[in-house]
């Protein structure tokens, strides 16, 4: 964060990153922890809570979070059967590029796309 970061952006993260010490480090770099609040003893307090672009950084995670748990589960990303890096980054493209036709298939009602 101390080398992409500036002031006034924001950082997300999932629930493992609700510690005080990585709160504290993200706020005094000026940066706001967007992070997954824990049900009990949360480092995440109202002054983030508070603000409308907390509620839509949560929201925006879990649409990528399902593309990928998507990819995992359909296609076969879990337990990759490629070796190296550029292989992996296709296999990724070509799977991301499917999932999002079929979400626009559903978004425009192409068809009823349950399964996504």
């Amino acid at each position: 964060m101390e080398r992409t970061a500036r002031p006034g952006s924001t950082v997300g993260a999932d629930k493992r990153y609700d510690q005080q010490v990585f709160v504290q480090g993200a706020r005094k770099l000026k940066v706001a922890p967007h992070v997954a609040q824990k049900a009990k003893s949360s480092a995440i307090d109202g002054r983030t809570t508070r603000h409308e672009g907390y509620a839509i950084s949560l929201k925006i995670r879990k649409r990528i979070e399902k593309g990928f748990g998507w990819l995992k589960t359909v296609r076969g990303l879990r337990k990759t059967k490629l070796i190296g890096r550029a292989k992996l980054s296709a296999q990724l493209l070509l799977g991301f590029s499917v999932y999002n036709l079929i979400r626009l298939g559903s978004l425009s009602g192409w068809w009823r796309g349950l399964h996504v």
